[in-house]
């Protein structure tokens, strides 16, 4: 469901739908309440609702925190391994220049057909949360087949042979962690906890009582927006390669990857 959001709606839509259905629920469900215990808005409970009130509170505030905190960091080492792999792969394609032109060309075929791949192919599984390893096997295989078929003579081919087998390998590396990435979520029990615990906060305010139905429309509302935000928060960054706040496959078309691509500085490579 989050994943269909994500990918159909923008954040500002996904913002106004989901703050507005939780505001507009706790309003009407405030009001259902004010008229089912009309004794609530003489505030007889005040002293005892604020007290549990305010501890929820503080213990969702820190529940809160530490979900935000670990999805903005996957987030953000999710982007460092999408731009680690791309520039193994660009090392690959510089170090190969020292080859000569027959076998620089099959190694420059073979990453412009893995780069497309990764952006035309798996990128789309992963958006829609799943991934395939298949997706670009025969791709990485193509570029180890590129490189073992060349013997290098001099030395200075030998060093950069050795460059580029060894970022090969890294970018491998880095591939693996990117597509397990791909459908790592927050796991069910935070889930249920960050949800669970809206609805706890929103539904304790309901008890709150304050003799003016605008003032208490307005204390209710106002939670329930801090509460909409923050569950959106959530939203957007428990996935990071769907939704306008996701990681791009930019950087594969940059830097030594750029001549793969139609408005690159080099031809196209694409092995098609």
């Amino acid at each position: 469901m989050s994943l269909w959001l994500l990918n159909h709606f923008g954040t500002f839509v996904l913002s106004v739908l989901m703050v507005g259905v939780i505001v507009g629920a706790a309003v009407a469900g405030s009001i259902a309440a004010r008229r089912r215990y009309p004794h609530l808005a003489q505030g007889e409970h005040n002293e005892m609702v604020g007290v549990v009130l305010g501890m929820f509170g503080a213990i969702y505030g820190i529940i809160l925190a530490f979900v935000v905190v670990t999805l903005w960091t996957q987030l953000d080492h999710t982007q460092s391994v999408v731009a680690a792999e791309a520039t193994d792969l660009a090392v690959v394609v510089r170090s190969s220049r020292a080859f000569p032109p027959a076998e620089q060309a099959a190694v420059d075929r073979a990453v412009g057909t893995y780069v497309h791949s990764v952006v035309e192919v798996q990128w789309p599984l992963m958006r829609d949360g799943s991934p395939d390893y298949s997706a670009t096997s025969r791709n990485v295989e193509a570029i180890y087949d590129a490189l073992q078929s060349y013997e290098p003579v001099t030395e200075r081919q030998q060093a950069f042979y050795e460059e580029a087998v060894s970022h090969l390998n890294d970018a491998v590396g880095q591939r693996r962690e990117r597509i397990n990435l791909a459908t790592t979520r927050l796991p069910t029990l935070l889930e249920l906890l960050v949800f669970g615990g809206a609805l706890v906060i929103v539904a304790l305010t309901f008890l709150f009582g304050l003799r003016s139905l605008r003032m208490q429309l307005l204390f209710v509302g106002s939670v329930a927006t801090l509460i909409g935000f923050s569950l959106l928060l959530v939203l957007v960054l428990d996935r990071p390669f769907a939704g306008e706040l996701s990681v791009t496959p930019g950087v594969y078309k940059e830097a030594a990857l750029a001549k793969f691509w139609p408005d690159g500085d080099g031809a196209v490579a694409n092995g098609r």
